[in-house]
């Protein structure tokens, strides 16, 4: 969301933390810092969306307990303040390598045009369509949330190659649906303001 209000999206971020924390399914250690967030920004090349920035200064979530056998994240949590710095360019480069993969394997967008004859030609469009789109910033897993000042109130998609879905219209009903599934509020179906590019991915339900 555009023309962002900073109180709406600090109220969005500190009520998305409030939720997570009742839940009970982490540990939260004290927000990151503005010094934080500018050397994070700088060292990765991302910039949060307010709401997101507001959600990590009220806490930073943590890794505490062990994974299930044979989970694909054993650490789903970002650890952004003492986390491997090789360790979280993974997630943060996640999005853009499993869509090229697929794109490898003949997805397409149609708003993309015909695709190329070639492979590599198809990966190069690709590639420049998604370098446009917006930078998707990792909440858990691989569970996203679109970056950027000055922005707020963005769905967030769960990205596991093309099969992108809305795991919540913001970050708040987000944290509802993920970790306090028997609650009401939750409601995945509810996909709030499309993500550019991200969003064509997702499957549109047959009238």
């Amino acid at each position: 969301m555009n023309g962002v209000s900073p109180s709406d999206a600090a109220r969005l971020g500190r009520e998305a933390a409030r939720r997570l924390a009742s839940s009970g399914v982490c540990e939260v250690r004290p927000g990151l810092t503005d010094e934080e967030f500018a050397w994070i920004g700088k060292e990765y090349g991302i910039e949060f969306a307010d709401d997101h920035r507001a959600f990590l200064a009220a806490g930073l979530p943590i890794n505490s307990a062990r994974p299930d056998e044979g989970a694909t994240w054993e650490r789903p949590w970002p650890d952004w303040r003492e986390g491997d710095e090789e360790e979280l360019r993974r997630p943060v480069g996640w999005p853009v390598r499993v869509v090229l993969q697929d794109v490898e394997r003949g997805d397409w967008l149609r708003s993309w045009g015909a695709r190329p004859e070639s492979d590599e030609q198809a990966l190069r469009v690709a590639a420049q369509e998604l370098a446009r789109a917006p930078k998707l910033i990792p909440i858990y897993g691989h569970r996203f949330l679109p970056g950027g000042r000055g922005t707020y109130g963005g769905q967030v998609l769960s990205i596991w190659g093309t099969d992108i879905i809305s795991y919540g219209r913001d970050l708040a009903e987000y944290v509802t649906h993920d970790f306090h599934p028997r609650d009401e509020e939750a409601d995945p179906g509810e996909e709030g303001d499309a993500t550019p590019v991200w969003g064509e991915f997702i499957p549109r339900p047959r009238l």
